[in-house]
C-alpha cells in the first residue's frame, strides 16, 4: 500500500471513529459533553464526505480505487484481530497450565 493509501485508510478510520464517539457522547452525555458529541459527530462526517468527495471529484489526483483500499483494511484487521485472539488464547493456556 502506498502514501496515499496509508492516507485513506487513517483518515476513514479517524472518520468513523470520531461519528461513533461523538454518537455515544451525544447520546449519554449531558450539557457541555453533549455539545463535543455532536462536534465530533460533524467533523467525523466532514472528513470522511470531504475524504471520499475528492476522490470522486479528483480521482486524476489521488488515483485510488476507495473498494479495493477499504477491503485490503478490513482484510488487514480481521487477520490481527483473529492473531491476536490466538496469542492471547496461547497465554492463557500456558499461565493456566503452570
Amino acid at each position: 500500500m502506498d502514501a496515499i493509501g496509508f492516507l485513506t485508510v487513517m483518515l476513514l478510520t479517524l472518520g468513523l471513529f470520531l461519528i461513533l464517539a461523538g454518537i455515544f457522547t451525544a447520546y449519554f452525555g449531558s450539557g457541555k459533553s453533549r455539545i463535543i458529541g455532536i462536534v465530533l459527530l460533524v467533523v467525523g462526517i466532514l472528513i470522511g464526505l470531504i475524504w471520499g468527495g475528492m476522490d470522486y471529484l479528483y480521482p486524476d489526483i489521488l488515483n485510488i480505487n476507495m473498494v479495493d483500499i477499504i477491503w485490503v483494511a478490513f482484510i488487514n484487521i480481521i487477520a490481527a484481530v483473529i492473531g491476536a485472539l490466538i496469542a492471547i488464547g496461547v497465554f492463557l493456556l500456558a499461565i493456566m497450565k503452570s
